[in-house]
Protein backbone atom coordinates (compact mmCIF):
# COMPACT_ATOMS: atom_id res chain seq x y z
CA UNK A 1 0.00 0.00 0.00
CA UNK A 2 1.37 3.38 -1.00
CA UNK A 3 1.89 6.04 1.65
CA UNK A 4 -0.04 9.34 1.44
CA UNK A 5 3.22 11.11 0.56
CA UNK A 6 3.89 8.65 -2.26
CA UNK A 7 0.37 9.19 -3.60
CA UNK A 8 0.82 12.95 -3.38
CA UNK A 9 4.18 12.81 -5.16
CA UNK A 10 2.77 10.66 -7.95
CA UNK A 11 -0.23 12.96 -8.40
CA UNK A 12 2.01 16.03 -8.47
CA UNK A 13 4.40 14.37 -10.90
CA UNK A 14 1.49 13.30 -13.08
CA UNK A 15 0.21 16.89 -13.23
CA UNK A 16 3.59 18.27 -14.28
CA UNK A 17 4.00 15.47 -16.80
CA UNK A 18 0.67 16.36 -18.42
CA UNK A 19 1.79 19.98 -18.77
CA UNK A 20 5.10 19.07 -20.42
CA UNK A 21 4.05 15.96 -22.35
CA UNK A 22 0.29 16.28 -22.92
CA UNK A 23 -0.23 12.84 -24.46
CA UNK A 24 1.03 10.67 -21.64
CA UNK A 25 -1.01 8.24 -19.58
CA UNK A 26 -2.54 9.78 -16.44
CA UNK A 27 -1.81 6.59 -14.52
CA UNK A 28 1.64 5.36 -15.52
CA UNK A 29 2.93 8.52 -17.31
CA UNK A 30 3.96 6.48 -20.36
CA UNK A 31 3.84 8.22 -23.74
CA UNK A 32 0.78 7.37 -25.88
CA UNK A 33 0.14 7.62 -29.63
CA UNK A 34 -1.98 10.61 -30.74
CA UNK A 35 -5.20 8.61 -31.14
CA UNK A 36 -5.23 7.54 -27.47
CA UNK A 37 -6.64 9.84 -24.79
CA UNK A 38 -5.83 10.05 -21.06
CA UNK A 39 -5.10 6.34 -20.49
CA UNK A 40 -2.75 3.96 -22.28
CA UNK A 41 -3.72 0.60 -23.75
CA UNK A 42 -2.32 -1.17 -20.68
CA UNK A 43 -3.93 0.92 -17.91
CA UNK A 44 -7.37 1.38 -19.51
CA UNK A 45 -8.44 -2.29 -19.38
CA UNK A 46 -6.90 -2.69 -15.93
CA UNK A 47 -9.31 0.00 -14.73
CA UNK A 48 -12.45 -0.93 -16.64
CA UNK A 49 -12.40 -4.73 -17.04
CA UNK A 50 -14.27 -6.70 -14.38
CA UNK A 51 -13.40 -10.40 -14.65
CA UNK A 52 -15.94 -11.47 -12.03
CA UNK A 53 -19.65 -12.16 -11.86
CA UNK A 54 -21.45 -9.76 -9.50
CA UNK A 55 -24.56 -9.71 -7.36
CA UNK A 56 -27.20 -7.44 -8.96
CA UNK A 57 -28.42 -6.42 -5.51
CA UNK A 58 -25.16 -5.30 -3.85
CA UNK A 59 -22.46 -5.64 -6.60
CA UNK A 60 -20.36 -8.09 -4.53
CA UNK A 61 -18.15 -10.56 -6.38
CA UNK A 62 -19.94 -13.91 -6.65
CA UNK A 63 -19.30 -17.33 -8.16
CA UNK A 64 -20.43 -17.83 -11.76
CA UNK A 65 -23.12 -20.42 -10.94
CA UNK A 66 -24.47 -18.98 -7.69
CA UNK A 67 -28.25 -18.55 -7.42
CA UNK A 68 -28.87 -14.84 -6.82
CA UNK A 69 -32.59 -14.71 -6.17
CA UNK A 70 -32.97 -12.40 -3.19
CA UNK A 71 -29.29 -11.45 -3.33
CA UNK A 72 -25.97 -13.17 -2.61
CA UNK A 73 -24.68 -14.60 0.69
CA UNK A 74 -23.13 -11.18 1.48
CA UNK A 75 -26.43 -9.24 1.24
CA UNK A 76 -29.30 -11.72 1.40
CA UNK A 77 -29.97 -10.99 5.06
CA UNK A 78 -29.42 -7.23 4.71
CA UNK A 79 -32.13 -4.63 4.24
CA UNK A 80 -31.28 -1.91 1.69
CA UNK A 81 -33.24 1.19 0.74
CA UNK A 82 -31.95 0.87 -2.84
CA UNK A 83 -33.08 -1.70 -5.41
CA UNK A 84 -29.78 -2.75 -6.96
CA UNK A 85 -26.14 -1.84 -7.45
CA UNK A 86 -23.62 -1.98 -10.29
CA UNK A 87 -19.87 -1.43 -10.28
CA UNK A 88 -17.00 -0.98 -12.71
CA UNK A 89 -14.78 -3.44 -10.85
CA UNK A 90 -13.55 -4.78 -7.50
CA UNK A 91 -11.80 -2.44 -5.06
CA UNK A 92 -8.33 -3.82 -5.60
CA UNK A 93 -5.18 -3.33 -7.66
CA UNK A 94 -4.92 -0.32 -9.93
CA UNK A 95 -8.58 0.68 -9.54
CA UNK A 96 -8.16 0.90 -5.76
CA UNK A 97 -4.98 2.95 -6.14
CA UNK A 98 -6.69 5.42 -8.49
CA UNK A 99 -9.70 5.84 -6.19
CA UNK A 100 -7.38 6.63 -3.27
CA UNK A 101 -5.49 9.18 -5.38
CA UNK A 102 -8.80 10.85 -6.28
CA UNK A 103 -9.57 11.47 -2.61
CA UNK A 104 -6.71 13.95 -2.11
CA UNK A 105 -7.14 17.68 -2.65
CA UNK A 106 -4.77 17.40 -5.63
CA UNK A 107 -6.90 14.69 -7.25
CA UNK A 108 -9.65 16.75 -8.86
CA UNK A 109 -8.18 16.71 -12.39
CA UNK A 110 -7.64 12.97 -12.13
CA UNK A 111 -11.19 12.53 -10.81
CA UNK A 112 -12.62 14.34 -13.83
CA UNK A 113 -10.81 12.23 -16.44
CA UNK A 114 -11.50 9.01 -14.51
CA UNK A 115 -15.16 10.03 -14.30
CA UNK A 116 -15.40 10.25 -18.09
CA UNK A 117 -13.78 6.82 -18.46
CA UNK A 118 -16.14 5.38 -15.85
CA UNK A 119 -19.20 6.93 -17.48
CA UNK A 120 -18.35 5.39 -20.85
CA UNK A 121 -17.64 1.99 -19.27
CA UNK A 122 -20.93 2.02 -17.31
CA UNK A 123 -23.24 3.67 -19.84
CA UNK A 124 -24.80 0.56 -21.42
CA UNK A 125 -25.60 -1.10 -18.11
CA UNK A 126 -27.01 2.13 -16.71
CA UNK A 127 -29.16 2.70 -19.79
CA UNK A 128 -30.81 -0.66 -19.18
CA UNK A 129 -31.97 0.64 -15.79
CA UNK A 130 -33.81 3.54 -17.42
CA UNK A 131 -32.65 6.19 -14.96
CA UNK A 132 -34.40 9.57 -15.06
CA UNK A 133 -31.86 11.50 -12.96
CA UNK A 134 -28.49 11.14 -11.27
CA UNK A 135 -27.73 12.13 -7.67
CA UNK A 136 -24.27 11.85 -6.04
CA UNK A 137 -23.76 10.87 -2.42
CA UNK A 138 -22.65 14.16 -0.82
CA UNK A 139 -19.77 14.97 1.46
CA UNK A 140 -20.34 17.01 4.59
CA UNK A 141 -19.51 20.64 3.86
CA UNK A 142 -16.45 20.57 6.14
CA UNK A 143 -14.95 17.59 4.33
CA UNK A 144 -15.75 19.08 0.95
CA UNK A 145 -14.12 22.35 2.01
CA UNK A 146 -10.97 20.47 3.07
CA UNK A 147 -10.82 18.44 -0.15
CA UNK A 148 -12.10 21.13 -2.50
CA UNK A 149 -14.36 18.81 -4.48
CA UNK A 150 -16.52 15.68 -4.22
CA UNK A 151 -15.30 12.72 -6.36
CA UNK A 152 -18.81 11.25 -6.39
CA UNK A 153 -20.11 14.48 -7.90
CA UNK A 154 -17.49 14.27 -10.68
CA UNK A 155 -18.70 10.73 -11.43
CA UNK A 156 -22.36 11.74 -11.36
CA UNK A 157 -21.89 14.72 -13.68
CA UNK A 158 -19.95 12.64 -16.20
CA UNK A 159 -22.51 9.86 -16.20
CA UNK A 160 -25.46 12.24 -16.50
CA UNK A 161 -23.73 13.94 -19.44
CA UNK A 162 -23.14 10.61 -21.18
CA UNK A 163 -26.77 9.55 -20.66
CA UNK A 164 -28.20 13.04 -21.39
CA UNK A 165 -30.28 13.06 -18.20
CA UNK A 166 -30.36 15.60 -15.32
CA UNK A 167 -27.77 15.54 -12.54
CA UNK A 168 -28.80 17.05 -9.21
CA UNK A 169 -25.61 17.45 -7.11
CA UNK A 170 -27.42 19.42 -4.39
CA UNK A 171 -30.44 17.16 -3.95
CA UNK A 172 -29.00 15.43 -0.88
CA UNK A 173 -27.52 17.14 2.15
CA UNK A 174 -25.16 15.44 4.58
CA UNK A 175 -26.31 16.55 8.01
CA UNK A 176 -23.21 15.75 10.02
CA UNK A 177 -19.54 14.97 9.51
CA UNK A 178 -19.63 11.27 10.25
CA UNK A 179 -16.33 9.49 11.01
CA UNK A 180 -14.91 7.59 8.05
CA UNK A 181 -16.66 4.29 7.41
CA UNK A 182 -13.27 2.57 7.12
CA UNK A 183 -12.78 3.26 10.84
CA UNK A 184 -15.93 1.32 11.76
CA UNK A 185 -15.67 -2.36 12.64
CA UNK A 186 -18.41 -4.35 10.95
CA UNK A 187 -21.63 -3.68 9.11
CA UNK A 188 -23.68 -2.82 12.21
CA UNK A 189 -21.20 -0.12 13.25
CA UNK A 190 -21.20 1.31 9.72
CA UNK A 191 -24.99 1.44 9.65
CA UNK A 192 -25.10 3.20 13.03
CA UNK A 193 -22.42 5.64 11.90
CA UNK A 194 -24.50 6.98 8.98
CA UNK A 195 -27.99 6.57 10.45
CA UNK A 196 -30.09 9.67 9.65
CA UNK A 197 -27.01 11.34 8.14
CA UNK A 198 -28.75 12.49 4.93
CA UNK A 199 -31.65 14.75 4.09
CA UNK A 200 -33.39 15.40 0.77
CA UNK A 201 -33.58 19.11 0.05
CA UNK A 202 -36.88 20.69 -0.97
CA UNK A 203 -37.61 21.29 -4.63
CA UNK A 204 -36.55 17.94 -6.11
CA UNK A 205 -39.49 15.99 -7.49
CA UNK A 206 -38.59 12.30 -7.43
CA UNK A 207 -42.07 10.78 -7.38
CA UNK A 208 -42.35 8.06 -10.00
CA UNK A 209 -38.75 8.54 -11.21
CA UNK A 210 -35.97 5.99 -11.45
CA UNK A 211 -33.05 7.51 -9.54
CA UNK A 212 -29.39 6.65 -10.01
CA UNK A 213 -27.41 7.23 -6.81
CA UNK A 214 -23.66 7.56 -7.44
CA UNK A 215 -20.71 6.97 -5.09
CA UNK A 216 -17.06 5.99 -5.54
CA UNK A 217 -17.01 2.79 -3.45
CA UNK A 218 -19.66 0.49 -1.97
CA UNK A 219 -18.62 -1.89 0.79
CA UNK A 220 -21.42 -2.93 3.14
CA UNK A 221 -23.95 -0.68 1.40
CA UNK A 222 -24.65 1.25 4.62
CA UNK A 223 -23.90 4.74 3.25
CA UNK A 224 -25.71 4.21 -0.05
CA UNK A 225 -28.70 2.69 1.72
CA UNK A 226 -28.99 5.58 4.17
CA UNK A 227 -28.73 8.10 1.32
CA UNK A 228 -31.38 6.16 -0.60
CA UNK A 229 -33.58 6.14 2.50
CA UNK A 230 -33.62 9.95 2.46
CA UNK A 231 -34.66 9.87 -1.21
CA UNK A 232 -37.52 7.48 -0.47
CA UNK A 233 -39.47 10.29 1.21
CA UNK A 234 -40.38 11.52 -2.29
CA UNK A 235 -41.56 8.05 -3.39
CA UNK A 236 -39.36 7.42 -6.44
CA UNK A 237 -40.19 4.44 -8.66
CA UNK A 238 -36.82 2.84 -7.90
CA UNK A 239 -33.30 3.69 -6.73
CA UNK A 240 -30.19 2.06 -8.16
CA UNK A 241 -26.60 2.61 -7.05
CA UNK A 242 -23.65 2.95 -9.43
CA UNK A 243 -20.10 2.91 -8.07
CA UNK A 244 -16.56 2.70 -9.34
CA UNK A 245 -15.74 -0.27 -7.15
CA UNK A 246 -17.07 -2.72 -4.60
CA UNK A 247 -14.84 -3.46 -1.64
CA UNK A 248 -14.93 -5.73 1.39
Amino acid sequence: MMSPWSNFARTLLGGFTQLIYPNTCWICSEWMPPEQEHFCAVCRPRLTADPFSTCPRCSSTVGPHLLLEGGCPECRDQSFAFDGAIRMGPYEGLLREVILRMKYATGEDLAEVIARLWARAMSERVRSIGADCVIPVPLHWTRRWQRGFNPSECLALALAGTLAIPCWPNALRRLRATPHQTLQSGGAARRDNVKHAFQLRAGFALAGRTVLLVDDVLTTGATASEAARALRSQKPKSIHVAVMAHGR
